[in-house]
């Protein structure tokens, strides 16, 4: 179950259930968002049977239910502009799914990695790239629009856990963050003005 809480006086907003006999396992990671300001809140969360699930909070109950992985899906993140999300697993593969006007998961596409397991993904917020943080030690780098490889930032030693863009009003002065096994944080500039 995932219980929402209103933050800072920490009151229950809502628990969120699973309906009795469906065997989603744990969640594993959440998303919380709207389309827009006058829009409930709804939750996008991947669970330990692969699916990602996308709650209403209000009505505390199921939407829509995507089966997209075969392992847990560890990190999600949602481009609520483009109606887009995208997820990965501790397999080979990320996966792209939209969320069409009746609210209802449908996979996009699926990209194949080199080497299995994502701990994070994040979507920039100027909506161009993203980036992905890898077992495999690395931060891999994409365009958001096709999927397509940009980069491969190789610096960490050990599971790169975690992955987060700047908000800067200058692109040029936004950077990358990420964190590691290995008790290190790399900062990166990506700037591209394409």
């Amino acid at each position: 179950q995932v219980q929402v809480l209103e933050l800072p006086s920490k009151t229950s907003v809502c628990t969120l259930k699973p309906e009795v006999g469906a065997k989603l396992g744990m969640p594993m990671c959440l998303k919380l968002w709207q389309f827009n300001c006058g829009s409930q809140p709804l939750l996008l969360a991947g669970y330990e049977d692969g699916s990602v699930v996308l709650w209403n909070l209000s009505m505390g109950k199921v939407l829509s239910q995507l089966f997209c992985h075969q392992e847990p899906v560890m990190s999600l993140d949602f481009d609520s502009e483009k109606a887009k999300g995208i997820s990965g697993s501790s397999e080979k593969v990320l996966s792209i799914w939209s969320l069409d006007e009746q609210q209802n998961l449908q996979v996009h596409k699926t990209h194949r990695l080199v080497n299995a397991g994502i701990s994070d993904i994040t979507i920039r917020p100027d909506k161009k790239i993203l980036a992905t943080a890898g077992w495999d030690h690395r931060i891999r780098i994409f365009g958001w629009k096709k999927l397509k490889p940009l980069a491969v930032l190789d610096y960490h030693t050990a599971t790169v856990h975690c992955v987060s863009f700047s908000d800067h009003k200058n692109p040029s002065e936004r950077l990358l963050a990420a964190g590691s096994k290995d008790h290190r944080i790399s900062v990166w500039s990506i700037y591209t003005q394409t």
